[in-house]
């Protein structure tokens, strides 16, 4: 590690803790809310979302209260060191984010409605930090996987920072990138899965600006 590192600096992957090949823990079985598995492969017909806006309990809790969604996982995303722990997170060290998978059903919730959820749930001026949650594992981030998700969420992001600017708040920092094999997302551990639901005087350091986001940006043909 490398002492005196401000953990508002994200690391070079050449910087970053150089992991494990497999993971070091397991997860359980299905979502304790939604009854649901939380690993895949999923039905077919159902489609995948991530999402980093925060601390994941609150941020998990989101989106398992929305209709639509089929299950949700905790976890850690756009980061270089493979199977992370939590610990190992929280050094700043990995370069992950906080992240939500979400596991959804396109007919019942568009992804645009998600998107609405997401950037109405959190603050996502804040950088790398979230309320009082300091570091880069708190930091903003929408994990896209396809092109047409990719078009979407830069358009709502575009979408929104017009409201958030007119309401007098600042620029939106999040960071919108591929979920592909550069950005892996790898599950944490059992005890942070659905942890309000466990734990529901939990701590939630999540919450938003009050600002609502527009809906009906897609891009034309997406």
């Amino acid at each position: 590690m490398l002492f005196g590192r401000s953990k508002n600096q994200l690391p070079t992957p050449e910087e970053a803790l150089a992991g494990r090949p497999e993971p070091a823990y397991t997860v359980p079985e299905r979502h304790t809310v939604l009854g649901n598995p939380l690993l895949g492969p999923y039905p077919e017909g159902l489609e995948i979302a991530d999402f980093g806006m925060g601390c994941f309990w609150g941020a998990e809790r989101v989106f398992w209260q929305t209709e639509g969604v089929w299950t949700t996982l905790a976890g850690y995303q756009g980061g270089s060191t493979p199977n992370p722990s939590y610990e190992e997170v929280c050094s700043g060290m990995t370069g992950h984010t906080e992240a939500v998978r979400v596991v959804f059903d396109p007919a019942k919730i568009s992804y645009e409605s998600l998107l609405k959820r997401f950037w109405e749930g959190h603050d996502p001026t804040q950088g790398f930090r979230q309320g009082n949650d300091r570091g880069t594992q708190y930091r903003s981030a929408i994990y896209t996987h396809s092109p047409a998700q990719a078009a979407t969420a830069e358009a709502s992001r575009d979408a929104y920072q017009q409201v958030l600017k007119s309401s007098g708040h600042g620029d939106i920092t999040t960071e919108i990138l591929p979920a592909d094999a550069t950005r892996p997302f790898y599950p944490a551990e059992g005890y942070h899965q659905q942890y309000l639901d466990k734990n529901p005087g939990g701590y939630c350091g999540i919450g938003g600006t009050g600002v609502s986001c527009p809906v009906g940006i897609a891009p034309a043909g997406d």
